[in-house]
């Protein structure tokens, strides 16, 4: 299995941005997909996640700016980053969990600077 991420970038404060990341290879049907993130200095922590029937979970700071989705005829899930602040600046990584599996993206540098 492999998970390929896309759609990061420099933002200024308030703007948005989208992720995007696409999982290949054989994937079981039940499972959940994520995103996490990893500021420098800090350890990797969840952003959001989505279960294979649309359940959502998400990190307090940013609930109601970030929305999370997936398509799942096409192993792919998403971020949609709104209201960015400069705290948001980490490298976002996407995450597939499976019964007893578990895969990581490569990770993609978000950067809100003006």
């Amino acid at each position: 299995v492999q998970l390929q991420a896309s759609g990061g970038g420099l933002v200024q404060p308030g703007g948005s941005l989208g992720l995007s990341c696409a999982a290949s290879g054989s994937i079981f049907s039940i499972n959940v997909m994520g995103w996490y993130r990893q500021a420098p200095g800090k350890q990797r922590g969840l952003v959001a996640i989505v279960t294979s029937s649309g359940s959502t979970n998400y990190k307090d700071s940013v609930t109601g700016r970030f929305t999370i989705s997936r398509d799942n005829a096409k192993n792919t899930v998403y971020l949609q980053m709104n209201s960015l602040k400069p705290e948001d600046t980490a490298v976002y990584y996407c995450r597939l969990m499976m019964r007893t599996d578990d895969y990581w993206g490569q990770g993609t540098l978000v950067t809100v600077s003006s």
